[in-house]
C-alpha cells in the first residue's frame, strides 16, 4: 500500500472520555508527514471533548459536516463503553470506513469497531488487560490475542496505549514507505517496534476482566 501525491486527510475521531495518549502518539507521528497529509479532528459535536485524564481536544467537523476521510483514527478509552450504545458513532463509522483508504484503531476504539460490525471476517486486536471486553463486542472477528496490531487489508488495530504509536508508524510505513517511518521515529526520539507479533503485555492478557 502506498500513497498517491495528493495530500492525505486523516479524520481523528472523539468522544468524552478518550484516551489522550491514543490520540496524540498517532497524532505526533502522522503530523510530522506536514503537507503530505491533513489531520483533522471529529465529533458528535463541534466543539471541546474532554479526554479521560481531564484536557480537552477541539473537535472542528461534526458527523454532518466532516470532508472525506483517507484516513481514520479511532482511539479507545474509559469512554468506549458509553459509546458502544451510540448509534451516532456507530452509524458514521459504518458510513466512512468502508471509503476510507486506512482505518486505525488503537486500544479499546476495536470495540468501537467490532459492534459496528466493520470488523467482522477481519483479524483484530485490542487492549490486553480488558481484551475479553473486545471478544464479547463480536464473534465474527478473529481475535489476536498476542500482537502489538494486527493489519487486516485497510483495517489496522492496535494493543493498549502506546502501541498505537507502533502502528502509526507501520501505516506511515506502508503508504511512505519505511525511511519515512523511521526518519519519524528517530526525529521523536522514540524506539519503534517493528515486529507487530512482538507483544510483551500479552502476560497480562485479561488481567482486569473476570474470567
Amino acid at each position: 500500500m502506498t500513497s498517491d501525491k495528493k495530500s492525505l486527510t486523516l479524520g481523528a475521531i472523539l468522544y468524552d472520555s478518550f484516551e489522550l495518549l491514543d490520540l496524540y502518539g498517532p497524532l505526533e507521528m502522522f503530523g510530522n508527514l506536514k503537507s503530505e497529509l491533513k489531520l483533522i479532528t471529529v465529533a458528535e459535536n463541534v466543539g471541546p471533548v474532554p479526554s479521560f485524564q481531564g484536557p480537552q481536544t477541539m473537535a472542528e467537523f461534526d458527523y454532518q459536516n466532516c470532508p472525506q476521510l483517507d484516513l481514520i483514527l479511532l482511539p479507545g478509552g474509559f469512554g468506549t463503553i458509553q459509546e458502544l450504545d451510540n448509534q451516532a458513532i456507530l452509524s458514521f463509522l459504518k458510513e466512512r470506513v468502508p471509503s476510507a483508504q486506512v482505518t486505525m484503531s488503537v486500544c479499546s476504539g476495536s470495540w468501537i469497531l467490532a459492534k459496528a460490525g466493520l470488523l467482522d471476517g477481519r483479524r483484530a486486536t485490542s487492549n490486553k488487560v480488558y481484551f475479553k471486553m473486545a471478544t464479547q463486542q463480536s464473534d465474527q472477528v478473529d481475535w489476536v490475542s498476542e500482537a502489538r496490531w494486527v493489519e487486516d487489508g485497510p483495517v489496522f488495530t492496535s494493543s493498549g496505549v502506546s502501541a498505537g504509536i507502533d502502528m502509526s508508524l507501520a501505516v506511515i510505513a506502508s503508504l511512505y514507505g519505511e525511511k519515512k517511518a523511521m526518519d519519524i521515529a528517530n526525529y521523536t526520539e522514540y524506539v519503534w517496534n517493528k515486529n507487530p507479533a512482538e507483544d510483551p503485555f500479552n502476560k497480562y492478557l485479561n488481567m482486569l476482566v473476570p474470567e
